[in-house]
């Protein structure tokens, strides 16, 4: 069954702190409570403030209708293996009581307007099957097969170099991350075209790309590489939804001597002599603790927590990152089961052409154009406990790129009253969605019951990213040279989590919150999990 998620959720009272706390920590996306779960469990007293009325972030699910949908996981990779060092850290957070779901072998489907390419597991089997496709490239796609692994393993020393101490970090970091900018500086376009001048090629290999929002020619290969990387053995999916994984969290932190609010947003980080020294709330309370850590965002955090108080080198280092785009979601109910309307666990990446980086620039220059991808996923699907409770209902969503200054001008509007011009123009996007939608799966036509557009106004309200950004800054060549994006902030007592100090993703923002508990508590929390 579907737990009952609102359990978790506690609105803020001054009558219910239980002061004094050793940390404060502002977010609860997974990369917050992944620390506060950890450090919890170490003994310190933790306190969560979370300014949505729900806590999980990226992980929290709702509901309409009899419907529900997650906002942000849809898939992912090794949660099968219990020897994963993702899948323990889970295990550990979650007292072991958050399960998972193994989807179809054939986890993603690339299509384009000539053809489908279906993706299968295990990693044999996608490359037997692109060797099939492009029987020519046999060897440059071994070659990019070996550059897979070989970013897996460079990429331990250059996550190492986070969490060590300014000093040896400033004469070991060079030393460390050498070998691993060599592949993070170039981009993913540069790395395959050259190994293969097959345009098709290029295009099957990136069809994964809206899992870390940036084409080819922008992308830094070593994201694209992890992305790939980590679904070659297929996809998973939380039983009982998305939600469950907050659901199964909190209580860890709550029996261990911590606590957690929901509805209690962070105004600023309250400072004393360029140390951080507690958090003034937005309702005017102040509460102290002699260690922060912020999961809000390296943007959130200097731009808007920190404000005047940022360091001129960390707003010069602002600088050289940049936000990633929005996106626009369809969420849609369906009458009819699984079964009943031919839908499987596979997510379906939908192209008007083999060229991403064009797709890109056609749509974002003229919006009339082709939408650059749909990316189609079917949540009920990969859920068996829904397909236990609802059988005969079933959810997918339906996800392209948005700016957020499409809609700006409702950005003052409250959610739900941005007026009718504000509709209209969401209900034109929703239609060009669904008659994509019918050409790819035409059974669902005359099936559905209800569908809501979500856009990047509605990601800035849910996760508080002031662009409506998808997956906070970018994954350019550049952002990987980027030394100050450490768990440590250059300001005392401040500590930063979440996928913009690791990656994109659900396991990134994981990793993030095992690194700063690591820095935090000056142990190697990861070595200790993986070794228990």
């Amino acid at each position: 069954m579907r737990g009952p998620l609102t359990t978790i959720n506690k609105k803020f009272n001054k009558t219910l702190l239980n002061e004094p706390y050793d940390i404060i920590i502002i977010g609860s996306g997974i990369s917050g409570l992944c620390c506060a779960a950890l450090l919890a469990l170490k003994g310190k007293k933790v306190l969560v403030l979370e300014k949505h009325f729900k806590i999980g972030g990226y992980t929290h699910t709702f509901k309409r209708k009899g419907y529900e949908w997650d906002v942000g996981i849809h898939y992912v990779g090794d949660m099968h293996k219990e020897y994963n060092p993702a899948r323990k850290i889970f295990d550990l957070i979650t007292g072991e009581n958050l399960h998972w779901s193994k989807m179809h072998d054939n986890y993603d489907s690339i299509i384009f307007p000539d053809k489908k390419y279906d993706l299968y597991c295990p990693k044999e089997l996608f490359v037997e099957n692109m060797i099939k496709w492009f029987p020519k490239e046999e060897e440059p796609i071994m070659r990019y097969m070996a550059l897979l692994k070989e970013v897996a393993q460079k990429s331990k020393n250059y996550y190492m170099a986070k969490v060590l101490p300014k000093l040896f970090s400033t004469l070991l970091t060079p030393l460390l991350s050498r070998p691993y900018f060599k592949l993070s500086d170039k981009t993913t376009y540069d790395v395959i075209t050259s190994l293969s001048s097959d345009t098709k090629l290029l295009g099957v290999l990136t069809g994964q790309w809206g899992d870390y929002g940036l084409p080819p020619k922008r992308s830094s290969f070593v994201m694209h590489a992890g992305v790939v990387q980590h679904y070659l053995d297929g996809g998973n999916y939380p039983a009982g939804g998305s939600g469950q994984i907050a659901a199964n969290i909190v209580p860890v932190i709550r029996n261990n001597g911590g606590e957690i609010f929901n509805s209690m947003g962070v105004e600023k980080i309250i400072m004393h002599k360029n140390t951080a020294i507690g958090v003034r709330l937005e309702n005017g309370e102040e509460i102290y603790a002699p260690k922060i850590i912020s999961s809000a965002g390296v943007m959130n955090t200097y731009e808007r927590l920190l404000k005047s108080n940022a360091l001129p080198k960390i707003r010069q280092s602002l600088t050289n990152v940049r936000k990633t785009e929005g996106h626009l979601c369809l969420y849609i109910g369906l009458n009819g089961s699984a079964k009943e309307l031919g839908l499987r666990t596979t997510n379906y990446w939908i192209y008007p052409s083999y060229d991403h980086d064009k797709n890109v620039e056609n749509f974002v220059t003229d919006q009339t154009k082709q939408f650059p991808v749909l990316y189609l996923s079917f949540p009920s699907v990969k859920d068996p406990n829904w397909q236990k409770d609802h059988p005969h209902q079933s959810t997918m969503e339906a996800i392209t790129l948005a700016h957020y200054d499409w809609f700006e001008a409702w950005k003052d509007h409250p959610w739900k009253s941005r007026g009718n011009e504000y509709e209209e123009i969401k209900e034109k996007y929703a239609q060009r969605m669904l008659e994509m939608i019918y050409k790819t799966l035409p059974q669902l036509k005359g099936k559905i019951d209800y569908y809501e557009l979500s856009t990047p106004l509605s990601t800035k309200s849910m996760v508080n990213y002031q662009s409506g950004e998808l997956y906070g800054l970018e994954h350019t060549p550049k952002r990987f040279r980027q030394d100050w994006l450490r768990p440590k902030s250059p300001i005392k007592g401040l500590f930063l989590t979440g996928q913009d100090v690791t990656t994109v993703g659900l396991t990134g923002a994981l990793f993030s919150g095992v690194l700063t508990s690591s820095v935090i508590l000056r142990k190697n929390l990861f070595k200790e999990i993986i070794k228990s």
